[in-house]
């Protein structure tokens, strides 16, 4: 951890910092910071997409609330709204991005493409299940949208654990029927990817044992201990690990790794 933390203080600007400090102590970063991690909201409650002009994305919010959660900001007026605007952007117990940006989407957000579909329910449906997490209601302010939700995401889950779509798509339906006590069918995801680890990339192995380990799976379960395992190996010399979308992502992937151990 040491050298991941070093990785990212040489190489992040000052809201990776931010975010690195919360992580490792809890200190509450700056408003300038928080304001800075906010920016561009668009009035409706959702962020846009850098490839999808002003209308709101639901993954481009995912990946906000994400940045948000770092910074301890979940529950913060902006991030409010933004989950807000997730829950009302449901249909037919799933999410599906705006069909004016079918021209602009990339494939894992493609309105009308069902592994886009599934990907973006399961993402929506996690960071609402994590805010229902934090607040420590019972049945939850999204409980009544969960729900269906995580059926839903069952339905298209094969009876080995298989899925048809996304890589990512599996960790965030194996956290999502976990907060569900659904623990059989997120079980037989998790035992697939298990399958799966030591053909993982850096960056996945790590955005899959930060997503488990933020819904409440135990540090010790197998598939986190094989995951710190698998980080671990694949550590390079200067602390960090690359990201899949190039160099200039690998602090994030580095911030999800070190998510992982929290």
């Amino acid at each position: 951890m040491d050298g991941a933390i070093g990785f990212v203080v040489a190489h992040g600007d000052a809201v990776d910092r931010a975010r690195l400090s919360y992580l490792r102590t809890g200190a509450a970063p700056s408003e300038e910071i928080l304001t800075t991690a906010e920016i561009g909201q668009a009035p409706d409650g959702g962020w846009p997409a850098t490839w999808g002009a002003e209308v709101a994305s639901i993954d481009a919010t995912c990946f906000r609330l994400a940045e948000l959660d770092d910074l301890g900001a979940l529950g913060r007026p902006a991030a409010r709204r933004g989950l807000d605007w997730l829950a009302s952007r449901q249909h037919n117990s799933m999410w599906e991005e705006d069909d004016s940006l079918a021209g602009e989407a990339p494939p894992w957000a493609k309105p009308g493409d069902p592994e886009a579909r599934l990907y973006l329910s399961a993402n929506a449906a996690f960071w609402l299940s994590v805010s229902d997490l934090d607040a420590g209601w019972g049945g939850g302010q999204y409980g009544a949208l969960l729900r269906p939700a995580a059926q839903a995401i069952v339905a298209h889950i094969g009876i080995d654990g298989s899925w048809r779509s996304f890589l990512v798509s599996a960790w965030l339906s194996a956290a999502v029927l976990h907060r569900q006590d659904m623990f059989y069918e997120s079980a037989r995801i998790q035992i697939m990817l298990g399958d799966r680890l030591s053909q993982m990339s850096p960056a996945d192995v790590a955005w899959m044992a930060a997503a488990l380990r933020r819904v409440g799976v135990a540090v010790d379960d197998w598939l986190l201990t094989a995951a710190r395992r698998r980080l671990a190996e694949t550590q390079r010399s200067d602390g960090g690990w690359p990201s899949d979308d190039g160099a200039a992502f690998d602090v994030h992937t580095t911030l999800a790794a070190i998510r992982a151990t929290r």
